[in-house]
């Protein structure tokens, strides 16, 4: 069994403390959270303890913590699970502050621990599907990929207001899978976008839809539309086209019945909104990362891997703020003296 300790007992530390306490390898220790009572409720919720913030990371009764805190407070628990000694599967983003995530990745990759970034869209069934056919070589080469990601309703301001804008919150799943995917980092992206809902995003400076254009180092093209607010429920989609065919992972519907009547065919609709749509992928996240403690089989998303996506989400954000085609510079992280 891995000894496992949940920092965050917000919304998405409820779902991680589940999976945890439903997973047959994992023995959840306890529950730590900055509200004492938040974490106290959840751990009674799944038959563990609420824990202080040093038995959250005493790695003589853990072998593991799952990070699920505010973003702002990642970097900080990355530094002390690694000085611990723990293997670390964290929530992404390492920081909002790209400069300040590589000198913690530099800190911390030094210590050879275990350590995953949870971007979790790689362990959707579909899309692992595509990575694998693309990279079996079954369509050729890589040419052109598009990506959709759409959600039905704009979050509250408040949180937008913390959440790094469009680039750095949502689509950058979809930068991470289109390395992923592809195979290739890319070099150089445009980011135009557009707000259609609420104008006080304009004093966020930040979009609410937007469409992003990748350019590969063989050529290849991703082309990667997002938007916040649609009225048709969830909408996430992968295609590749390659040299010698297409692979392609469709929109999810909530069932698969479809009635029939004169002049009309009905079919269920989209998931109502994201997670109900992606949360098996947090499940098959787990299930990889306990493997790999395991096992000692690599494991991923690296620490290197997610800077590289914030790196892309970085140049994106700049496209939209100058309207130009902006280069991505990857950070190198240097290590620890």
């Amino acid at each position: 069994m891995i000894r496992m300790a949940l920092v965050g007992a917000g919304f998405i530390g409820s779902v991680h403390a589940a999976n945890l306490a439903a997973h047959p390898d994992v023995d959840l220790v306890g529950i730590h959270d900055v509200d004492g009572s938040r974490a106290t409720e959840l751990a009674s919720r799944h038959a563990t303890r609420p824990l202080g913030p040093d038995d959250a990371f005493d790695s003589s009764g853990l072998d593991a913590v799952l990070i699920a805190s505010s973003t702002d407070t990642h970097a900080a628990h990355l530094r002390r699970a690694a000085a611990a000694g723990l293997a670390t599967l964290c929530e992404k983003p390492i920081d909002l502050d790209l400069d300040h995530a590589v000198e913690v990745v530099g800190e911390v990759g030094h210590t050879g621990l275990p350590m995953m970034v949870d971007f979790n869209r790689r362990f959707d069934r579909d899309y692992a599907e595509v990575a694998r056919t693309v990279g079996s070589g079954e369509i050729g080469g890589v040419e052109l990929v598009q990506m959709t990601t759409r959600g039905p309703a704009l979050p509250p301001l408040d949180y937008i207001a913390v959440s790094g804008g469009q680039m750095r919150d949502q689509t950058v799943h979809f930068f991470d899978l289109a390395r992923w995917i592809t195979g290739e980092d890319p070099v150089s992206v445009f980011a135009a976008g557009s707000v259609f809902t609420d104008p006080r995003m304009i004093e966020l400076g930040d979009v609410d839809t937007s469409v992003v254009a990748l350019r590969m180092p063989s050529g290849a093209l991703v082309q990667i539309d997002s938007a916040r607010r649609i009225g048709y429920g969830y909408d996430e989609r992968i295609e590749v086209l390659g040299s010698d065919g297409l692979v392609e992972a469709g929109r999810h519907q909530a069932g698969a019945v479809t009635r029939y009547r004169a002049g009309q065919v009905v079919g269920d609709g989209l998931h109502p909104g994201w997670f109900e749509r992606v949360a098996p992928t947090y499940r098959a996240a787990l299930d990889h990362f306990v493997s790999a403690l395991e096992t000692g089989a690599p494991i991923g998303p690296t620490l290197p891997e997610a800077l590289k996506a914030q790196a892309i989400a970085e140049a994106a954000t700049r496209s939209l703020r100058s309207g130009e085609l902006e280069p991505i510079v990857y950070p190198v992280p240097a290590p620890a003296l």
